[in-house]
């Protein structure tokens, strides 16, 4: 589902998280959620934020540049084709309410497990 052409960007972008990434990342990572997250992930011609593989949900994380964003309209549209859900957050929400966006992030991996068949393995 990746393109290999973008292993080199989501390289760059993982070495240069933004605060609001880094601070999504340390609650994100490990399992903290009960499900495995991965940072910077190449799905179709976009490199999203941070996706739950297992799940097919994607986490696009948008300063204040991307308000009213066409690009970010087709984005989504190019990562929900490939089978995700999107779900985005405003940097300053992640950084001015964590708990909130995390309860958010909680409830739609509770929605994408049950979207999951569970005789599908």
């Amino acid at each position: 589902m990746s393109d290999k052409r973008l292993t080199p960007v989501a390289r760059k972008l993982r070495k240069n998280p933004t605060e609001a990434e880094q601070r999504l990342w340390s609650r994100l990572r490990g399992e903290q959620l009960g499900a495995r997250f991965t940072r910077q992930y190449p799905i179709g011609n976009a490199v999203v934020d941070f996706a739950c593989r297992t799940l097919r949900l994607a986490i696009e994380l948008d300063g204040g540049q991307h308000a009213d964003s066409e690009a970010d309209l087709a984005r989504t549209r190019l990562i929900e084709a490939q089978g995700y859900s999107v779900i985005r957050f405003w940097n300053n929400d992640v950084l001015a309410n964590t708990d909130g966006v995390l309860t958010a992030i909680a409830h739609e991996l509770a929605l994408a497990r049950n979207r999951i068949d569970p005789f599908e393995s």
